[in-house]
């Protein structure tokens, strides 16, 4: 199936030149790339979080695949998707995805169903691409939709993942697409997502999964943030590095109600 972009122009630019343009603004030039096993990165317009997003992806060292990680806003299709085959059309160029690690997941655990319309008009994955065809023109990808369920489900999925990265051995890196709080105070917001980003630095999904649920933090990545951290450390990592926090007040100018983001290097 090609899957045809459904928010660009809304969240990012439709034209490739603008696009382009636009990211070389929101791309971090300085510093060591990292060799990064997972990533957390948000997934908002980008004049609000799109500097985020870029300072963590553009510290990634490149790679041929990702595993991209995301929320389900829309509700359609199966709770946990995965595209297994075609083509993502994104306006600076069509991302293939990887069949053969998208059916190795499939075969690690009965969780993950190969569904399509999960994908058709979710925007969580979608933003994220575009970062990386700035650093890299040839990849693939596997993109799979993580709904919420329960810590044992995100596990199960994450070791599922990490087993197969494993076994098809190209290497990957994992991205799990979240925002944080939404629509609360900028100290409401700033309060909480500390408190998440610090479970997530820990690279402890458990501690994550009970803040969020505990402290009523509208993280909305929280499920694919969980597998993401399970598979990231069945794949050797042990160490997570913050690399930019802001709130969309940054932008706006506007306090009152704001959500969070955060860009994390899972080593």
């Amino acid at each position: 199936m090609d899957r045809n972009p459904a928010v660009a122009g809304q969240f990012y630019p439709a034209s490739s030149s603008l696009l382009k343009k636009e990211l070389k603004a929101l791309m971090v030039t300085e510093g060591e790339k990292e060799d990064a096993i997972g990533v957390v990165s948000p997934h908002a317009g980008y004049e609000y979080s799109g500097i985020v997003a870029g300072s963590v992806l553009s510290r990634i060292v490149p790679k041929g695949i990702y595993v991209l990680l995301g929320p389900d806003h829309t509700g359609m299709g199966k709770p946990f998707s995965i595209m297994a085959r075609g083509v993502w059309k994104m306006p600076m160029g069509d991302v293939e995805i990887d069949s053969e690690l998208a059916n190795e997941i499939l075969k690690s655990t009965d969780y993950v169903e190969e569904d399509d319309s999960a994908h058709s008009y979710e925007h969580s994955i979608e933003v994220e691409i575009p970062f990386l065809q700035y650093l890299k023109k040839n990849f693939k990808i596997v993109p799979i939709i993580i709904s919420r369920s329960t810590l044992g489900v995100y596990r199960a999925i994450g070791r599922a993942i990490g087993k197969a990265v494993e076994r098809v051995g190209k290497g990957a890196v994992i991205i799990a697409s979240t925002d944080l709080t939404h629509y609360e105070s900028q100290e409401s917001a700033v309060h909480k997502d500390k408190k998440a980003i610090e479970a997530i630095l820990e690279l402890d999904e458990e501690a994550l999964v009970h803040r969020v649920e505990e402290m009523n933090i509208s993280m909305c990545g929280v499920a694919p943030t969980a597998v993401m951290l399970t598979s990231a450390k069945y794949l050797g990592a042990t160490s997570a590095k913050m690399v930019k926090y802001q709130t969309s007040g940054d932008t706006s100018g506007d306090y009152t109600s704001v959500v969070g983001y955060a860009g994390i290097l899972i080593l």
